[in-house]
């Protein structure tokens, strides 16, 4: 019976590979690795001579179809590998996962390194409940509605974050949830491996007044127990423009733009609908 086999990989430190791991590697037919040649001088390490192939983020869809194809035709053993850490956990490895699963095929883990885990294990805060959402946006803007909204539903976060990014990620923290506490953790098992916490002014000024925080991977945790919740949206009060267009929406069953525009020929100021409206909108979204 084909297998495939889901094989965390070292993050740092090679001696936290596991002997089950290794013979894994060794008795696939075929390592399907996120990056041949990052996996392939792991093989040379370990002594391992199983044939590789790529499957990575930009081809695991068709090539995870094809493999899984080729696996059940052939009877095969294949062990999914990533960079570091474990596969399907913000690295690729789901699309040949799901079409594995998809055609009968057993999956397997193999468990090991998971940068995100080591580092909630020695932040120091209650990680008996938290969330995991890998790399935040990019743009400002985003990332500032992103920390609202993961502030707004869970006590403990962990992202991740370039060495390049970091610092811009911790001063945005730091300007949206200065009462979160936050760990920071880079090259987690390496030789240099370092850990910061505190306040997010107090971390952010730690990596500034460190030259080589472009350097290494950084995993990040948020203890956001102290931060405030955001107070609940309050309901259109009877009578008032939002409560008139809520009427004229679920009496008439006409949309937000044409209750406007009612209330407007009821001789309603037309600015004071639309900011009417964009509230309406906004106790929507927030509901």
């Amino acid at each position: 019976m084909p297998v495939l086999y889901v094989v965390a990989t070292p993050i740092g430190n090679l001696r936290d590979w596991s002997p089950r791991a290794v013979e894994t590697l060794k008795g696939a037919d075929l390592i399907a690795a996120e990056d041949t040649r990052v996996t392939g001088k792991l093989c040379q390490v370990f002594d391992i001579h199983t044939p590789l192939t790529s499957c990575h983020q930009h081809n695991e869809g068709t090539k995870g179809e094809a493999l899984a194809e080729r696996m059940a035709a052939e009877n095969l053993t294949v062990a999914l590998t990533t960079d570091a850490g474990t596969p399907c956990v913000s690295d690729p490895g789901y699309g040949l996962v799901k079409a594995c699963l998809e055609r009968g095929i057993e999956v397997q883990p193999v468990p090991g390194c998971c940068a995100a885990v080591a580092a909630l294990s020695v932040s120091g805060f209650d990680t008996r409940e938290f969330a995991f959402y890998g790399f935040l946006p990019r743009e400002k803007k985003d990332l500032r509605e992103k920390l609202r909204e993961i502030a707004a539903g869970v006590r403990v976060a962990v992202v991740h974050e370039s060495p390049f990014r970091v610092t811009e990620l911790v001063e945005t923290i730091a300007e949206e949830l200065p009462e979160a506490a936050l760990s920071v953790s880079c090259d987690l098992t390496k030789l240099h491996e370092k850990t910061l916490r505190g306040r997010p002014a107090e971390v952010l000024q730690a990596l500034r007044d460190n030259p080589k925080t472009e350097k290494g991977e950084y995993c990040l945790v948020l203890d956001l127990h102290e931060v405030p919740l955001p107070a609940p949206a309050e309901a259109p009060r009877a009578g008032s423009l939002e409560a008139r267009l809520v009427e004229e929406m679920a009496l008439r069953g006409l949309s937000l733009r044409d209750a406007q525009n009612e209330l407007a020929l009821e001789g309603e100021k037309k600015n004071a609908v639309k900011q009417a409206a964009l509230r309406l909108k906004k106790l929507f979204t927030e509901g």
